[in-house]
């Protein structure tokens, strides 16, 4: 089995063979078309949640080591100062959690724990520096994607009860998650953004098959359309959205998408390969997170690439 299949079948059932990581140093003159090393996280880590709140980058969670322990360790990075700020644990190590940011609040849906999947959602504020517990999905899901979008959170697929799953689930502060429609097919492991007041999942996994598929969805419809196919498969990948254009970057494949072009393009490959990482783009700045090197060690590595 290659290594980043191995990664997504071990998640799907324990995630027990995070090898004991090491600090990957890259040297500067190894930075290929711009791309440069930031500060990394104090602790090594995979399958992280992650969001974005104005100029801050969020990490919740995670796993690392042989046994896939999940973590409850929570840090944000300022993107203006390049620094990591360690903040109150999570309530509960959680491991493979989907992230995101709204109404000034991150939120951290999902994973699995020491006890197993959940559907927890927990909410940090940022200013009382504190966590809340919100209303649970309804059922369980890790390998799953949230993004924010017009005051909703919404949660898509994901993996549960030994299968990909369908669902989507949308929530509104003050209510609780109402599932309003499905995926086109099961899907787990994959990318998703909010672009163009769309969302976007890209990529993923099914069974044993890696995926090329990019589907849109409407919210206001809520009916799906296929969008341009990526021309690599791509899994546990980072995306983010920088103006008319969404990066999604796994292991050695980085994809530009380009509106006004409607197709993808090659970007420059990263100093260090990884998988099941967060991507963001802030001010400018692309920005990948932790994630899982292709010899399957947990790296607390971030770099920085300058958009033009």
């Amino acid at each position: 089995m290659s290594g980043r299949r191995l990664a997504v079948a071990v998640a799907a059932i324990t995630i027990a063979v995070g090898i004991v990581g090491v600090h990957l140093a890259a040297r500067p003159g190894d930075a290929e078309a711009g791309w440069e090393r930031a500060a990394s996280m104090s602790q090594r880590r995979s399958y992280v949640g992650g969001a974005e709140l104005g100029r801050f980058l969020y990490a919740a969670g995670g796993m690392v080591g042989q046994t896939g322990r999940p973590l409850a360790t929570f840090a944000r990075y300022d993107t203006s100062g390049d620094r990591w700020e360690v903040l109150p644990r999570l309530p509960v190590p959680t491991r493979a959690a989907a992230a995101a940011a709204l109404g000034g609040r991150v939120f951290v849906i999902g994973g699995t724990t020491a006890d197993g999947n959940t559907g927890a959602t927990w909410a940090y504020d940022p200013r009382a520096r504190g966590w809340s517990s919100r209303p649970a999905l309804p059922g369980p899901r890790f390998n799953h994607g949230a993004v924010a979008l017009d005051g909703k959170l919404y949660v898509l697929g994901g993996y549960a009860d030994g299968r990909e799953r369908r669902d989507v689930f949308a929530y509104e502060p003050g209510g609780r998650w109402s599932r309003v429609t499905t995926l086109p097919r099961a899907n787990h492991a994959f990318g998703v953004v909010a672009f163009e007041g769309e969302l976007w999942v890209i990529g993923g996994r099914r069974g044993q098959e890696l995926l090329r598929e990019v589907w849109i969805l409407d919210p206001n419809t809520l009916e799906w359309r296929q969008g341009p196919e990526l021309p690599k498969p791509m899994e546990l990948l980072g995306a983010a959205v920088a103006g008319d254009e969404i990066h999604a970057v796994w292991e050695s494949t980085y994809q530009v998408y380009d509106r006004g072009t409607g197709r993808w393009r090659d970007g420059p490959g990263t100093l260090v390969t990884r998988h099941a990482l967060e991507a963001f783009a802030v001010g400018g700045v692309l920005y990948t997170i932790g994630g899982c090197t292709t010899a399957l060690e947990d790296s607390p590595i971030v770099e920085k690439l300058r958009l033009s």
